[in-house]
């Protein structure tokens, strides 16, 4: 998974492919490594971050019936702490784009998931002046 810091897109889209196929025989293999990468990682940029994030993804919306569901409710918190964390990284040279898509969440009457609350407070921190 060190080549996802690869520049070169090919290389990227290698790794994310090989990812995928892996998956599709030993998926929880798999997402269990990705996450203890991702989690050993913790400063990988997010470019890279997000290439391991979509192979997860593939990974159980391709697998989802096979899964374990202890495995997946770890997988999805995991990918919802992750992509929160990005679209706080993005918000903080984006930061109109970022909130006008996470206020989109907020529906009258509905409470909002709890990593839209943690997002949309990630976000205050990170752009407060």
């Amino acid at each position: 998974m060190d080549a996802t810091t690869d520049k070169d897109p090919l290389v990227q889209e290698q790794i994310y492919n090989a990812l995928c196929y892996l998956g599709e025989s030993e998926p929880e293999e798999i997402l269990n490594s990705c996450d203890e990468y991702l989690r050993q990682h913790d400063k990988l940029a997010y470019p890279h971050r997000v290439i391991i994030l979509k192979a997860m993804e593939t990974v159980v919306s391709n697998n989802i019936a096979l899964l374990d569901k202890s495995t997946a409710k770890e997988v999805i918190r995991d990918w919802q702490q992750a992509a929160s964390n990005v679209l706080v990284a993005v918000g903080q040279r984006f930061i109109n784009k970022v909130m006008e898509e996470v206020l989109t969440k907020f529906q009258p009457g509905i409470l909002p998931h709890y990593f839209v609350m943690q997002t949309f407070a990630n976000l205050s921190v990170s752009n407060g002046e």
